[in-house]
């Protein structure tokens, strides 16, 4: 199980966020979000899930590896499961 979360310093309607991300495939990241952090499917960003800065510490408690932005995406990249926002 390889599921990261970046530091929660990303600014949002007055909340801070995380990205919460599986480098080995997105049935694992929805399983991982459904079990331990109550974040609807609706939520899922095509390859990542925000996460509030209240959630942060379950997710973590729960498994999800603290890593750095940077590391974050490197390993979504790696892993072949970036995708890239559409342009409007």
């Amino acid at each position: 199980m390889a599921l990261l979360i970046d530091t929660p310093v990303w600014p949002w309607r007055g909340r801070r966020w995380s990205h919460l991300v599986s480098d080995v495939g997105y049935d694992e990241l929805h399983a991982f979000v459904q079990a331990h952090l109550d974040i609807p499917r609706r939520a899922f960003q095509g390859d990542h899930y925000d996460v509030p800065e209240e959630l942060y510490a379950r997710a973590v408690a729960a498994g999800a590896e603290p890593v750095g932005s940077r590391e974050l995406l490197q390993r979504l990249m790696a892993a072949g499961l970036r995708r890239k926002k559409a342009r409007a």
